[in-house]
């Protein structure tokens, strides 16, 4: 670092994003991307809006936030679009958490979530998983702290029902819940029904998994009016202009073509059951997953041996050096032909260590 870098944030350790080679051509199992392109209505709004790229874009984003309303059956005012869901999350530590109202996450989850309580000097606990990876919904009881659940969870892609989610929320009512709905749509229980009931809790969704827009970086808040107006206010201290005119039309195209993405999560939670099936038939423990990933293990090899042996072979998948998670990958689900080269290529490298 400078000479002139913040001492506020020298001891700042950085979110860590999946790798992004341009070395050779991966099978890319790795970030969680959806293997579809995004919707085609989607690609032609997207287009059209890019012949007006010389004006800032609505920084309401009324024309999206109004359809996403719509089909969520929430108010315009109870939807709040962002930069990636990324965005939101930060936009929650910095508006709902300080020294008196410190932030509390499960240890193994997304790493985002402590790098943002660093980066606002926001006080944190980290409450440890179970031993098979699931959250014990009685940690977070009463707790009195601003809570943050990725559910599915990251990287394990285990998930609460709503109900339990529910207990946590209800038995929190004088702090903010934040539930973490970016894998929702490929198994999990989404809460923003309950919105109208808890004036606490807080849902995010992003557009970059199941609606095939990673690149374009959209998605949002959900939650009582008071917490979205509460969440503009950071928003327009900030960037007003968060979303830009083309991923915004390219959100609005998404939302008029529903068909499209529950078709896409469909083949993608097919393909995740066979891709499990196959890797417990060689000898994997995968974890039983409501996301577009799975958790695996396997009892013939390491978790970092297998992550290496793959990437020499083109398939690329993600590794954590963390002591109670280095003896598992977290796979993306792709297309069926991604995943039999996976399993394919895992099977090659069983045969050479024989």
């Amino acid at each position: 670092m400078s000479r002139f870098f913040s001492e506020k944030y020298a001891a700042l350790t950085p979110y860590t994003p999946g790798e992004q080679p341009t070395d050779n051509e991966y099978v890319k199992l790795n970030t969680n991307e959806s293997p579809f392109p995004p919707s085609p209505k989607a690609i032609a709004c997207a287009a059209e809006e890019a012949a007006r790229l010389e004006l800032y874009s609505d920084p309401t984003c009324r024309k999206l936030a109004e359809r996403l309303a719509s089909h969520l059956g929430l108010d315009f005012d109870e939807v709040l679009m962002t930069n990636g869901s990324d965005e939101i999350l930060n936009f929650a530590f910095m508006a709902f958490c300080d020294r008196d109202h410190p932030a509390v996450f499960p240890d193994i989850t997304y790493g985002f979530y402590p790098v943002f309580a660093e980066l606002n000097s926001v006080p944190y606990a980290e409450i440890p998983l179970k031993a098979d990876f699931t959250v014990d919904v009685n940690d977070y009881l009463g707790v009195g702290k601003t809570i943050f659940l990725a559910n599915p969870n990251a990287p394990t892609g285990l998930a609460l029902c709503r109900d339990d989610v529910e207990k946590i929320v209800k038995s929190n009512p004088n702090s903010v819940v934040v539930v973490d709905e970016a894998y929702v749509d490929f198994g999990g229980e989404s809460c923003i029904g309950l919105i109208h009931q808890y004036d606490n809790l807080l849902v995010t969704q992003t557009f970059s998994k199941s609606r095939s827009m990673a690149g374009a970086r959209l998605g949002f808040g959900a939650g009582c009016k008071e917490l979205i107006r509460d969440l503009n206010t950071i928003k327009y201290s900030t960037n007003p202009y968060n979303v830009n005119r083309m991923t915004m039309a390219a959100g609005y195209g998404v939302l008029e073509d529903e068909g499209y993405t529950r078709e896409n999560c469909a083949v993608i939670i097919e393909n995740r059951a066979y891709t499990t099936d196959a890797l417990r038939a060689l000898g994997f423990t995968v974890l039983d997953s409501r996301a577009n990933f799975v958790f695996a293990k396997a009892d013939w090899i390491g978790g970092g041996d297998l992550y290496r042996a793959l990437k020499d072979r083109g398939v690329l998948v993600r590794h954590f050096e963390r002591e109670r998670l280095k003896d598992y990958n977290r796979i993306t689900i792709g297309s069926r032909s991604q995943m039999e080269t996976l399993l394919t290529t895992i099977e090659a490298i069983r045969e050479d260590l024989k």
